[in-house]
């Protein structure tokens, strides 16, 4: 049995706490735009450095705002409702993963408006190294002891200080492990070592897919979240935002192949 107590500030800069939470920000965002630039845009000749480097402050706008406004409407409006001025204060916690996704989803739709850019070319590779950025995020959740697992009868329990006396799933230890590493993996492989690269939205399809399933599955041994509780006595708020992304990536992966196909 483990107690966990990790102090959620890595570093000090003055009177300015640096927080691990705020440093899985930084770390996803720059090893995804290293390994985009220097690995995967060989596999894409529509796209060039100067297009991703150009597209990440669309991508960081999207995920702060897009992440934000998505826990304000969806875990805690009542709150925000009466207390509005509460929005803007980001530091002190408080943003959705399916917000972030919007958010990015429409950034770079802008985006590729804007620059007359392939949707798909870019969010196929987009989708390839987004598990790292959540690997990094639900790492973060785990030190801070937040988002943790429901209460478990079994010896390899955490204790959560902020989550009470009781032993509970290490909730943010399994989404990392599932939806970082194994959708990392399992991305990345049908990429390079099957067909799927020719296919355009086929890997975009595909993550929406798999992280909704593995979302929607890990939801069973995570806490829900106070405020809301189970939605008809049966599903977390995340279960019912995971529903329609698997719905929509089944589409958008058939599509993509029938697409292909046809083409």
């Amino acid at each position: 049995m483990i107690v966990l107590n990790i102090n959620p500030v890595a570093f000090s800069i003055g009177p300015f706490d640096i927080r691990w939470y705020s440093l899985s920000y930084i770390f996803g965002i720059l090893i995804s735009w290293l390994i985009i630039n220097k690995v995967l845009i060989k596999h894409k000749n529509e796209i060039d450095s100067n297009t991703i480097n150009n597209l990440i402050n669309y991508l960081i706008l999207g995920i702060i705002i897009g992440g934000r406004i998505g826990y304000v409407l969806f875990y805690n409006f009542e709150f925000y409702l009466n207390h509005p001025m509460e929005i803007i204060k980001i530091w002190n916690g408080g943003m959705s993963f399916h917000g972030g996704l919007l958010g990015i989803i429409i950034s770079t739709y802008a985006f590729c408006i804007n620059q007359k850019e392939s949707f798909f070319d870019l969010t196929d590779l987009l989708a390839l190294v987004a598990p790292i950025g959540i690997f990094f995020g639900r790492i973060a959740n785990f030190v801070n002891g937040e988002l943790y697992g429901r209460i478990t009868e079994s010896s390899m329990g955490i204790i959560f200080l902020n989550g009470g006396p009781l032993p509970r799933h290490p909730s943010q230890l399994y989404e990392a492990l599932f939806e970082g590493i194994i959708l990392y993996l399992i991305l990345n492989f049908s990429f390079f070592l099957t067909k799927l690269k020719k296919y355009k939205g086929s890997v975009t399809g595909l993550f929406l897919l798999l992280y909704g399933f593995f979302r929607f599955f890990i939801e069973y041994f995570r806490e829900p979240d106070n405020q809301i509780g189970l939605i008809l006595n049966q599903f977390t708020m995340g279960q019912i935002l995971c529903a329609p992304m698997i719905i929509i990536g089944i589409i958008i992966f058939k599509h993509s192949l029938n697409y292909k196909k046809n083409g």
